[in-house]
């Protein structure tokens, strides 16, 4: 297919940014939990809308190249095909997607698609995650609640805070990544969402109590998958919140932000035992958090990609890497910025012309961009 790609200098910061897609339909990259390199770093994986379809594309983003990976037909609501919750293989260039009710593992190489899970239809599954070795998938399921009352958590979130209050019986489940073998890992009456798995030790994960950061009983959970223990991450008293967690690179730390006790915004990490935690308050707002470390954290509050640079225990900024510009009325125009696997640049997704595209922005010393507290 032609080629997309095209450039052009941010007017606030005036660091270029490349526009990887260009069709009129939504695309975006994967959840930022997610990540969607392959080929040793040289693609990436997005979603796209394109002939009445959502499929699965590949980016070379060396040559702006991009490549139809699936074709797949619609399947509506609650099940609609969509991407956010699909996952790479750390090991070999596999992806990892739902299709309906049906798990599927597409290799990257040969092109070849398989069936590795058929899920219950009473239940709607959450994100998956690929364990460290590459030999198991896990996700989130819970009971599909539509017939009560409207939900549509893709626009709006509507239903979101109807699921928390109903307690829907949830699962997390793992998948053996030949096929082999399913099981549920743990189950409970409480919503439970965004399954992410650590990228160093294959058998440690963590989720989440689903629903308003300011009324779940607590949001982090540890989960270990052999001996199904779990326990709680950061508990919260009082004004407290957190959130948007998500792993460190070594795999032992996990970075969220919220709330302090003074209601303050803040940013943290702490280890998955549950210890070492560290949280710094921070200026401006922040939506998405991700980073490789607690050194710099990118976010997309507000209408900006902006950074945080830690500079002697305080965090400077936040500095103003572009502006995003997105309507964010759907999940699929959300930015959701990461930084690519080498800390080079971000990918993120906007509507910013008016359909949802793919983005990339080289990172800059922070000291080099403006300040930004919009």
């Amino acid at each position: 297919m032609p080629l997309e790609r095209r450039t052009y200098t941010d007017p606030a910061s005036g660091v270029t940014v490349t526009q990887l897609t260009d069709y009129k339909g939504h695309s975006h990259h994967f959840y930022f939990t997610n990540p969607g390199w392959y080929d040793h770093g040289r693609r990436l994986l997005i979603s796209s809308d394109r002939n009445n379809r959502t499929n699965l594309f590949g980016v070379d983003l060396v040559s702006g190249a991009i490549e139809q990976l699936t074709d797949l037909e619609p399947v509506p609501p609650p099940r609609e095909t969509e991407f956010f919750k699909a996952c790479v293989n750390p090991l070999r260039d596999e992806v990892y997607f739902w299709h309906d009710t049906r798990l599927l593992a597409l290799d990257l190489v040969s092109r070849q698609t398989r069936m590795l899970y058929e899920a219950d239809p009473a239940f709607v599954v959450h994100m998956t995650n690929c364990s460290a070795d590459g030999a198991q998938l896990y996700f989130g399921m819970y009971e599909d609640l539509s017939s009560r009352f409207r939900v549509d958590l893709q626009r709006g979130y509507i239903g979101f805070r109807e699921t928390w209050e109903a307690h829907p019986l949830s699962r997390v489940v793992g998948v053996a990544t030949d096929g082999s073998s399913s099981r549920v890992v743990f189950e409970e009456r409480c919503w439970i969402g965004h399954v992410n798995t650590s990228p160093t030790d294959p058998r440690c994960l963590t989720f989440c109590h689903e629903g308003p950061w300011d009324c779940v009983d607590h949001r982090i959970w540890g989960l270990d998958t052999l001996s199904g223990r779990v326990w709680k991450i950061r508990p919260t008293t009082g004004r407290e919140v957190v959130g948007h967690e998500y792993w460190y690179a070594d795999g032992m730390r996990l970075g969220y932000h919220g709330r302090n006790a003074d209601g303050k915004p803040m940013l943290g990490h702490i280890r998955s035992d549950g210890s070492a935690a560290h949280e710094t308050a921070f200026p401006g707002q922040t939506g998405h958090i991700h980073s490789h470390d607690e050194r710099l954290i990118v976010g997309d509050g507000g209408n900006v990609i902006r950074l945080w640079e830690l500079r002697d225990g305080e965090y400077l900024g936040p500095r103003l890497l572009c502006r995003h510009d997105s309507a964010m009325r759907i999940q699929q125009t959300h930015p959701h910025p990461r930084i690519s696997p080498d800390g080079t640049y971000v990918v993120f997704s906007s509507d910013r012309t008016g359909y949802g595209n793919v983005y990339t922005v080289p990172l800059r010393p922070a000291e080099t961009l403006p300040p930004t507290d919009t």
